[in-house]
């Protein structure tokens, strides 16, 4: 069996364009491959995330996805997004804009939600792709205290392709459709992850992490954890509880 060479955090390369770009459209089509391969009862079946069913999960995806594809959707949706977040109390900008996208979209058909998703991809893609710099360089409140105030590039590159590859991973866990993990791409993501976690708070560790998405990662001399990839950022993403390592959360 082969030995995992470590990988220093410090020398993960950050995920930006061009790569990002590529990225984020096999993102979008693994998503669109996967939910077009639910079945009828699997759409009123809960997710991890509280609230939603797979419906709802899903949603909430297409209507992120058209919000990039259109300005006019975008800017409808952040108006709506802050009176619904002070009806729902919800702690951050993002909760109202995700409630307004699951609420106008409850009563879709499952084929309805999946040609709408297919046909905002190409634009989504292109606005992410070419945002203007300066408009890039906007600052956005994002998840305190973990993730402060970023720059609106960081919302388009990476934190919405994580959005995504974390959802079809609550896709595949409630619904057991088929969840493609690969090494080349999944494994960047997760990567990626670990190197930006790492700086979010201070203790070392060996971080073994199994499974097709997985890496052996190393920061200083610390803690040695073992566990599959995508569990590991289920549970710091607030959807499981751990102590140690697991204590450290990172909102996708």
């Amino acid at each position: 069996m082969s030995v995992m060479t470590p990988t220093r955090v410090d020398k993960i390369p950050v995920l930006r364009l061009p790569e990002a770009d590529r990225v984020a459209a096999t993102e979008y089509q693994r998503y669109l491959d996967q939910i077009r391969t639910l079945r009828p009862n699997d759409w009123d079946k809960a997710t991890d995330c509280t609230r939603w069913t797979v419906h709802d999960l899903v949603a909430h995806t297409v209507g992120q996805t058209e919000g990039f594809a259109s300005l006019r959707e975008n800017a409808r949706q952040f108006r709506l997004g802050a009176k619904v977040q002070r009806e729902i109390g919800a702690p951050y900008p993002v909760d109202g804009i995700n409630e307004v996208q699951v609420r106008d979209r409850r009563d879709w058909t499952p084929q309805q939600l999946i040609d709408a998703y297919a046909a905002a991809i190409p634009a989504a893609l292109r606005f992410r792709r070419r945002l203007p710099w300066p408009l890039r360089a906007i600052p956005v409140p994002f998840a305190p205290p973990q993730i402060p105030t970023k720059p609106l590039d960081y919302i388009m590159h990476p934190v919405i392709t994580r959005d995504v590859w974390m959802h079809r991973i609550y896709v595949w866990r409630a619904t057991g459709a088929p969840l493609e993990l690969t090494p080349e791409h999944d494994g960047r993501i997760v990567a990626d992850l670990v190197r930006e976690w790492s700086t979010t708070h201070n203790d070392p560790f060996d971080l073994l992490l199994t499974g097709p998405a997985g890496g052996h990662f190393v920061c200083g001399v610390g803690e040695r954890l073992e566990m599959d990839a995508a569990e590991f950022w289920r549970i710091l993403s607030g959807r499981g509880n751990g102590d140690g390592l697991l204590a450290h959360p990172f909102p996708l």
